[in-house]
């Protein structure tokens, strides 16, 4: 056994009952680490070990204040060839994963102990203490049980391509981490400890020489695919979320209980996803694509459910010669026997008396009938489900029968875990939403209106003039004029996307389909354009009535349309046609609104105000026309795109906009860091449904007026210092050189584009590439640019200080500002900028930031009277800087990669030498992304 290893035995040996503390993550960490270079040694070179080290060591001394350190790691650093910086990147990245996967892995061990200690009152911030606190602040339980009785928390999945990392790299880092699990057991014999500390060696070695990089683009049914890694997790969690919920509630209330999941409690939290269906400025997603995404998704979650069915099936061996079964449940089966012959055909082979069994065969059997690909081509006599509230009351005859006999315990384990299931991923697993630019489905509905003969030039016409045209009722033979084969290849597109949506809501109805989103919404008409092309598909398809009555909603993404949602909500709602629309949906709107462009769009501070303001707007407007609001949170994971802790992000919220409902992105990277460990993937719904319901219960005091007035100024100025950097002339050029921005595009990590056109311009480049870059050259331009100017602008600092301490959102916002003040580092910033063929204009941006970085940094110790940065979160902080050093390695060779590209790239002839370079600089911005823990 390694030497690492017999220490990890050692300490655990000496750490007995004691309280879990950072000292385990450091052993791990070490143990890794030792590990990692023995790899290292015996599967690359005892010199590569050694410039590994001697980078590192460097490093250290250059953050220490070493006066030689930065020159002679640049001389390191400068002196390598291409390969072998390739190397020494390959294992500061690969360190990056092993520590990332120690501080997960202490994390757990944390919250366990928490949990431990705690006991038997609810974990902190779950949802079962959120109900503990209402009890507590004089709430009765018929007030919280209606409170949860309204609580949706819908996360969605999107294929936002900022998950840098393969899926395969993924998989070794979950063996590794099943493998540390297993060695923290106590009581394991010595033959299982070597067999243990054997995997990890071999994990570790195969680890190392996987190749970290895709070779190709995925597509998007890869993608689809992909995003399912998360289901086991969320499969194992949802009962324990559920349980926690329902025991919080009993404990609160002294025994009063909650509905069971087949009975009215919703689904506290579900799931949707863009994948498969975000067609905004991606080509490869087409209503085939869309279709084909919606199937899958179904086939896992059927098969599931016929595994599930299996499971119990094992367990619920009950004869009738002890305890008959329920009337109710006795005549279903008698009924199912007579009705489908396959039901009779195994119910001779079964044995007689194990009735719960033989009609559990009976629900498989109706599973597999629905998993086929025509399930309901059969008749009156068709044995498939049309939906899964019929699988739930199936369910509930053989929970009912078990309690009416005194099986109770049995009905609340497998079943009702099963039941639980069902009520959140039904048949579908998660709802596809749809998205699609507001241009694009302008331009559609200009083509569709004129072969219809319903307009010659929609383009041409005025605003009041289009809401016209969209609001008009369609007669069938105006849809029937449609040719589809004469259409333009977007048009067609676009509307055999909405047939398709009318024909899998007339098969198996909205249960699989989420919302219809409008990327880019600026006028009314844009909204309207979604009811209009859907109303032309139903009719084209021969019906009077819309099948395919997806909530409709508007994207706000820019500074200004945050400022006017107010108004253009208020417009919609005053339209009967959309009036209509939206009470046929339960009078409920979603409004979405974009945390990553309007961040692009106008800076840190002037976005998170201006979204804050614009929720206000929103539910205003709605409270005026009693209609329910649900507000969509176009969320990323970095801290310019409304990263940072969810739960905190949801406190910040003003409690108007939150009725309990609420809608919350899930992006790119984000997806493995909360959903690959199932405790972790448990502790943020947790958190996430603990922040939605103390919202919903809106106890949060008015803010005050002056506050208000400190948020305005500060964002006006913030504002004003953003845009003075981004319309500089010579920004875009700094930001092309000085970031690692051609690199990141040409990354095989997601299959849509990373710009909505081929122009290479600002404007065309989505956000999170946009923000990716900052975040890769330590600028961190999108999560601290404009704080300093804001904040000095107010000038009063009691009132900034008072804030801080007693508004959530203000608190929010210093916090992440801090986050990323740490994370950014001027000094390896100003590396990148001297890469512009201007220098001088380089130097006089990077010192145009610097300063802004100086005067935030400066401004924000004053409102947190602090002497450092995030002093009040120590564990963060020591994270961050123990980390520091090892990014710094591979930020100097991620400059000296990009100035080698750029002259190989200024020579006249192909030289193979530019891919190997391309190549390793790919590599440095997986290793840089997981270092920071951030992406875009």
């Amino acid at each position: 056994m390694d030497a690492g290893l017999h220490h990890t035995a050692a300490e655990q040996r000496r750490q007995g009952d004691a309280a879990v503390t950072d000292h385990l993550l450091r052993r791990d960490i070490r143990t890794l680490a030792f590990e990692l270079a023995q790899v290292v040694r015996r599967h690359g070179s005892e010199s590569l070990a050694k410039l590994t080290e001697q980078a590192r060591d460097l490093a250290k001394a250059r953050r220490e204040g070493n006066a030689g350190a930065d020159a002679a790691l640049q001389k390191l650093i400068t002196s390598l060839d291409t390969a072998t910086l390739g190397d020494v990147v390959r294992a500061m990245s690969c360190y990056f994963d092993l520590a990332n996967l120690a501080e997960d892995r202490h994390r757990i061990r944390v919250l366990r102990d928490r949990e431990r200690r705690r006991h038997p009152a609810p974990r902190s911030e779950s949802i079962g203490d959120a109900i503990l606190q209402l009890q507590q602040r004089g709430f009765t339980a018929t007030q919280v049980r209606e409170l949860l009785g309204h609580l949706v928390v819908e996360l969605v999945f999107t294929a936002h391509p900022t998950e840098a990392k393969r899926r395969t790299v993924r998989n070794s880092l979950r063996r590794l981490r099943d493998d540390l699990i297993e060695l923290d057991r106590r009581n394991l014999l010595p033959r299982e400890r070597d067999r243990m500390v054997h995997n990890i060696q071999t994990d570790l070695a195969c680890l190392w020489e996987t190749d970290p990089l895709r070779p190709n683009k995925p597509t998007v049914i890869e993608e689809v695919r992909r995003s399912l890694f998360v289901v086991d997790s969320l499969w194992d969690v949802m009962p324990w979320l559920f349980r926690s919920v329902m025991t919080g509630f009993e404990q609160a209330f002294a025994g009063e209980k909650l509905p069971q999941p087949g009975g009215s409690l919703p689904g506290v939290v579900r799931f949707g996803t863009w994948i498969g269906g975000d067609r905004d400025g991606n080509p490869y997603v087409t209503a085939e694509i869309t279709s084909r995404a919606i199937g899958i998704l179904r086939e896992t979650a059927l098969c599931m459910h016929i595994e599930q069915a299996r499971d119990v099936s094992q367990v619920l061996s009950i004869s009738t010669s002890y305890h008959p079964v329920s009337p109710a449940l006795g005549r279903a089966i008698e009924q199912a026997t007579l009705r489908w012959e396959e039901v009779h055909q195994f119910a001779e082979s079964r044995h007689p008396g194990e009735k719960y069994r033989l009609w559990l065969r009976v629900i498989r059997h109706r599973l597999e009938k629905t998993l086929s690909p025509d399930p309901y081509d059969t008749g009156d006599h068709r044995a498939a489900y049309t939906c899964s509230t019929q699988l739930l009351a199936d369910l509930q005859l053989i929970v009912d029968s078990l309690r009416a006999t005194g099986h109770g315990a049995l009905a609340d384990g497998r079943l009702l875990d099963w039941m639980i299931r069902t009520r959140v991923f039904g048949f579908h697993l998660a709802r596809m939403d749809i998205r699609e630019h507001s241009e694009r489905l302008h331009a559609s509905v200009d083509e569709l209106a004129r072969q219809a003969g319903v307009c010659d030039n929609y383009l041409a016409l005025g605003e009041d003039e289009r809401c016209a045209v969209l609001t008009q009722t369609l007669e069938r033979q105006q849809a029937r004029r449609i040719r589809i084969d004469a259409l333009s290849p977007e048009t067609a597109e676009t509307f055999r996307l909405f047939l398709l949506l009318e024909r899998e809501a007339r098969t198996f109805g909205l249960e699989p389909l989420g919302a219809a989103i409008i990327s880019m919404t600026h006028h009314v008409s844009d909204v309207l354009t979604m009811r209009f092309l859907g109303q032309l598909a139903a009719s084209f398809e021969g019906h009077d009535d819309v099948a395919a009555r997806l909530p409709i909603v508007p994207l706000f993404e820019t500074i200004t349309d945050l400022e006017r949602c107010g108004d253009m909500l208020d417009a919609l709602l005053c339209d009967p046609v959309y009036r209509q629309y939206v009470r046929d949906a339960g009078d409920e709107q979603i409004c979405m609104v974009g945390y990553s462009d309007s961040c692009k769009d106008g800076g840190f501070l002037a976005s998170n105000w201006g979204l804050f303001t614009a929720q206000e707007r929103l539910a205003d407007v709605a409270g005026r026309h009693g209609v329910k609001l649900t507000v969509f949170h176009g969320r990323g994971g970095a801290l310019g795109r409304g990263g940072g802790p969810a739960a905190r992000g949801i406190l910040s919220l003003p409690s108007t906009s939150n009725a309990g409902s609420i809608r919350i992105t899930e992006q790119g990277e984000v997806l493995a860091d909360r959903y690959d460990d199932p405790e972790i993937a448990l502790r943020h719904l947790e958190q996430v449904g603990y922040a939605t319901l103390l919202k919903a219960a809106a106890i949060d005091p008015p803010t005050p007026d002056d506050w208000r007035r400190a948020m305005d100024t500060a964002s006006r100025a913030s504002f004003a210092a953003y845009r003075s950097l981004r319309d500089d002339p010579a920004f875009i050029d700094y930001f092309s050189c000085a970031t690692p921005i051609d690199i990141i595009e040409s990354m095989p990590i997601g299959s849509r584009p990373s710009r909505r056109s081929g122009q290479r311009e600002l404007e065309s480049l989505r956000a999170i590439p946009y923000t990716f870059a900052w975040t890769q050259s330590r600028h961190m331009v999108t999560a601290f640019f404009g704080v300093g100017a804001g904040l000095e602008a107010v000038g009063d600092w009691d009132l900034l200080r008072q804030m801080y301490r007693q508004w959530p959102l203000f608190h929010a916002v210093v916090h992440n500002a801090e986050l990323a003040l740490v994370k950014a580092d001027l000094d390896i910033a100003r590396r990148y900028a001297l890469l512009l063929d201007n220098p001088a204009d380089g130097e006089r941006l990077w010192r145009v930031i610097r300063d802004e970085y100086e005067r935030a940094k400066a401004a924000l110790l004053r409102v947190v009277e602090q002497d450092e940065l995030l002093a009040g979160a120590g564990w963060l902080q020591r994270s961050v800087q123990a980390r520091n050093p090892y990014v710094d390695v591979l930020n100097f060779a991620q400059v000296e990669l990009l100035g080698r590209r750029a002259k190989l790239l200024n020579q006249s002839r192909p030289n193979g030498e530019l891919d190997a370079v391309e190549q390793q600089l790919r590599l440095s911005v997986q290793g840089i992304a997981a270092g920071l823990r951030n992406t875009g």
